[in-house]
């Protein structure tokens, strides 16, 4: 039994033995076939990178075997497990077999591999990236039968190496398209640049007006505001250093603080500022630090600058206070050639006896089928450019009616304008308001309470300094015009005109740049007022006017009723005289003698008498705040029946509006002998 076993496992050695030399064999048959297949294509391609005979001996000093040729002696076992012996010449062996001597480190070889390695991967990135990661990272190619191959080259196939050139050709066809796009993009950019830098204007560092900045850099009051920021803090900590007795530090600090404040000077701006400022910026910085150091306690800082900040606030208050004093002086001030005017108007009319003539066209004062227009005045200039402006655009001129009213002051003074500079076609009447012997304090409420005294201390003294520093009251208020008839005539059109239909009230402070004539065909539904509603989203409701906290306004009107604009209204006379709307104005005016309801002015009592009975107008009739607001469309300006320059900056005034004041001035005649004797210029 025990022979048997051992005879069983020399047979399994025995076929175990035979199966590896007939696998030996066959690998050494294989690469022969390899080697003779890669000699054959050695001589039909060249190839560029191979080193040539005698590169190859110079690096080794030795006789490679191959080149000669020995013979090998095989031995292996058949497939009847017979021992079977062949012999082989060297030179059929494939290339991948090395021969070197036992014991002989071949450096060399090593060196030489790894420059076929790196030569293969110029040719061909590819190839020579799976050859490595098949080789498990090392630097050269592992075959099954040898180890790494003596100066391996393989020739790259026509095909392969037309196709390497096309991919090389494309990629530097692509970088110069990447290349010309950048210079094309870089140069757009810099024309940009130069156009933009053409159109700068570099004298103008920063445009202001009272209204709002015209130009804006955010970065263009940064040292400014820490140089004022580091005056503030300088104060804080003198006065505590000066508490401490921490003299030199005191002086310090003051001494710095007023280098910066002179370095800032006049300067709203960092373009402003003198060279040297930023200088004394940084040896402020320098000072504070210091300070900071020694004296730094937050309570001790918190407690100052809140003293500060009362003071400053305090100071704020009163200055704008006069500020809006001077603002509406300014305003309401009558300039030099304005009242040089009308004294030289009223001299000629009396010394030429214009006193004695009139207007033709009388009859047709009171023709209820002509177009009438009401203006009530005292400005001579601002009355002519209005009716310069609608003859202007009218289509028929003569059928216009102008009925001026002004005060006794200015009667002479009109009238003798119009004589002289009378408009083409159209018909004028020019009255005095203090003619109308039934405008009377008995009848009329305003009149009434100007003779309280009450009433002469708030609007008459509003300038003395006890009254302009009591109450909040807006000073625009206790302007004693808004007392004057002129403003309140309106409320008084039918009692003016009782033989008139319909009216158009236009203010002197207008400019009409269309035909006005439509407007005496607009339907009013029953209205007594046709006029543009000035409501936008929340603003100019009647809650802006009136004091809803007053239960009489609370329970009698919505505050959330849309206003409207006096400037440009048609009146129905005949429905006013039919509701008896004077009667409406007369009530509620009596209401308001403690100024509760409305502050002054005529808008206020208007949207009350007329509640309910206005009709909205289109707004293209007529545009409002060219006298307040620099912000308005330019297009809805340009295409409006009457531009209204209502507010402050009137158009004959310095204050006005520079880019509105042309549509005004076009309409002055400034080559009129009394302009040019007034020096009154554009």
């Amino acid at each position: 039994m025990r022979d048997d076993r051992t005879s069983l496992v020399v047979l399994t050695i025995f076929l175990f033995i035979i199966q590896f030399k007939i696998l030996h064999i066959s690998t050494v048959r294989a690469e022969a076939w390899h080697a003779a297949t890669a000699q054959r294509n050695r001589k039909i391609y060249d190839c560029p990178r191979c080193f040539d005979r005698q590169d190859e001996s110079n690096i080794t000093s030795n006789v490679r075997p191959d080149e000669k040729d020995i013979e090998i002696i095989v031995t292996y076992g058949d497939s009847t497990g017979a021992v079977q012996v062949r012999s082989i010449r060297s030179r059929d062996l494939s290339a991948s077999w090395v021969w070197k001597k036992p014991g002989v480190k071949n450096h060399d070889q090593s060196r030489n591999s790894l420059v076929t390695w790196h030569n293969s991967m110029e040719e061909d990135p590819l190839q020579s990236k799976m050859s490595t990661r098949n080789s498990g990272g090392d630097f050269g190619y592992q075959h099954s039968g040898g180890e790494i191959p003596y100066l391996q080259s393989i020739p790259l196939h026509p095909v392969k190496l037309k196709r390497q050139m096309l991919r090389t050709e494309r990629r530097q066809r692509r970088i110069a398209d990447l290349i010309k796009q950048d210079k094309e993009t870089e140069k757009q950019v810099q024309e940009a640049a130069i156009e933009r830098a053409r159109k700068l204007d570099t004298t103008v560092k920063g445009k202001y007006s009272i209204w709002r900045k015209e130009y804006e850099n955010p970065n263009s009051e940064s040292t400014v505001k820490l140089m004022r920021d580091q005056i503030i803090m300088s104060r804080a900590y003198a006065t505590i250093a000066k508490a401490k007795n921490e003299s030199v530090l005191y002086d310090s600090l003051t001494k710095h603080a007023r280098e910066s404040q002179l370095a800032i000077g006049e300067a709203s701006t960092d373009a402003e500022l003198h060279a040297s400022a930023l200088n004394q910026a940084k040896a402020m910085g320098h000072i504070l630090a210091a300070a900071k150091d020694q004296l730094y306690d937050c309570v001790s800082i918190a407690r100052k600058l809140r003293v500060m900040l009362q003071s400053s606030e305090t100071s704020v208050s009163t200055l704008k206070k006069k500020s809006s004093f001077l603002i509406q002086l300014a305003a309401k001030t009558i300039p030099k050639p304005l009242h040089c005017l009308p004294l030289l108007l009223t001299t000629d009319y009396y010394l030429h006896r214009y006193d004695k003539r009139d207007f033709p066209s009388q009859g047709t004062l009171e023709d209820a089928s002509l177009y009438h227009y009401a203006i009530f005045s005292d400005n001579v200039l601002a009355t002519s450019v209005v009716l310069n402006s609608t003859v202007l655009h009218a289509r028929e001129p003569e059928k216009h009616v102008f009925h001026i009213v002004t005060d006794k002051l200015n009667f002479a003074a009109m009238k003798m304008w119009f004589l002289v500079n009378a408009p083409v076609g159209a018909a004028i009447e020019i009255q005095n308001v203090d003619e109308f012997s039934w405008l009377n304090s008995s009848y009329c409420p305003v009149l009434r309470q100007l003779e309280s005294s009450r009433m002469i201390e708030y609007y008459f003294k509003a300038h003395q300094a006890s009254s302009l520093t009591a109450g909040s009251d807006n000073l625009k208020y206790r302007n004693p015009k808004y007392l004057s008839m002129l403003n309140h005539l309106r409320f008084y059109l039918p009692e003016v005109y009782p033989k008139l239909d319909k009216i158009l009230f236009l203010d002197d402070d207008i400019v009409v740049q269309k035909d006005l004539t439509p407007l005496w065909s607009v339907n009013l539904l029953g209205m007594v007022n046709g006029a543009v509603e000035t409501c936008k989203e929340s603003f100019h409701r009647f809650d802006k006017y009136l004091n809803f906290s007053n239960p009489k306004i609370s329970d009698n009107f919505d505050p959330n009723s849309c206003g409207w604009a006096f400037g440009m209204n048609i009146f129905d006379l005949k429905e006013w005289r039919k509701r008896d709307i004077t009667g409406i104005y007369h009530h509620w005016q009596n209401l308001n003698e403690d100024r509760t309801l409305w502050k002054l002015g005529t808008l206020p009592p208007g949207l009350i008498t007329f509640y309910n009975l206005t009709f909205p107008l289109d707004r293209s009739w007529h545009v409002l705040g060219l006298g307040y607001d620099p912000a308005l469309n330019q297009t809805e300006i340009e295409n409006a029946a009457v531009v209204h320059y209502n507010g402050n900056y009137k158009p004959w005034l310095n204050l006005a509006i520079a880019k509105y004041k042309t549509y005004w001035s076009r309409h002055v005649m400034l080559d009129n002998m009394y302009l040019k004797l007034c020096n009154l210029e554009e």
